[in-house]
């Protein structure tokens, strides 16, 4: 049986026991893509999910910013039920999301705008995290005149702007090309360096996995199965990691953990 986790341990900012998620599927029968999962993320920690298509990596997000909620077992996001943290929260997908009617420093002022932020103070954050992702002479610009490392750039800093305590990030940088991929890297790993915030983190990518987090969680078919501490100092270079000696165990154990999972159950979502 397991513990209690409304009252998670003191520094936990993500705590799930025995969680399980099911979605009906047409015929009405049940579909399990989370079972009996349990994690414990630390405030602070830079948590990377990977895992095959379909093994529930999303749901999982989904469950912590709380849009679904758990069959069974108990879920808690900074102390308490997953839907009350929703504003501390910030949702990054791998599409940009910018609204195209909106300039750049309006579309990172539109969270702010939201929360009730007067026009000056939404102004001023917005600027601050524009230049931080080295956008501040772009701010007028409409999304249609950013390139797309620009775009996911914008994106970036209109989560960054909310000061949320939590990163969930779906495939943040999968929709760049290889170079501009690694410069968003670059410029997101900087921030989150400077601020340490908590992050879950999900990518097909093994080597965006262990370049960028703390931890490596591999999900298969809702479950955990193989969890590990990266262990590479910080502040990290990216080209640097990737020639470390740690680097290449740990993705040789993961990779070859992933080569032999099973296809993931019919019908599940990522």
């Amino acid at each position: 049986m397991s513990s209690p986790v409304v009252s998670p341990a003191r520094g936990d900012a993500i705590v799930l026991g025995g969680v399980r998620v099911e979605f009906a599927a047409p015929g009405g029968e049940l579909n399990t893509v989370i079972d009996d999962l349990d994690l414990r993320v630390p405030a602070g920690q830079f948590v990377a999910l990977i895992g095959r298509s379909g093994c529930g990596k999303t749901t999982l997000l989904n469950l912590v910013a709380g849009l679904v909620s758990q069959s069974s077992g108990e879920a808690a996001v900074l102390g308490g039920p997953p839907a009350r943290a929703r504003r501390r929260l910030g949702f990054m997908m791998a599409r940009d999301a910018l609204l195209p009617w909106r300039n750049a420093r309006r579309n990172v002022e539109y969270g702010l705008e939201l929360r009730g932020l007067p026009r000056k103070s939404r102004r001023e954050i917005a600027m601050r995290w524009l230049d931080a992702v080295h956008l501040g002479r772009s701010d007028r610009l409409w999304p249609w005149q950013l390139s797309q490392g620009m775009r996911q750039r914008v994106a970036l800093a209109r989560t960054w702007a909310l000061d949320p305590e939590i990163l969930l990030m779906d495939e943040p940088f999968a929709a760049l090309d290889a170079h501009t991929r690694v410069a968003v890297q670059h410029e997101f790993l900087n921030l989150w360096q400077e601020q340490e915030r908590t992050v879950l983190f999900v990518t097909h990518d093994l080597t965006e996995a262990i370049s960028l987090a703390d931890r490596v969680v591999l999900l298969g078919n809702g479950r955990i199965l193989d969890d590990v501490t990266v262990g590479l100092r910080r502040p990290r270079d990216l080209e640097a990691v990737r020639v470390d000696k740690r680097f290449a165990e740990l993705y040789d154990r993961l990779q070859r953990r992933l080569n032999h999972l099973p296809e993931p159950l019919s019908g599940q979502e990522d």
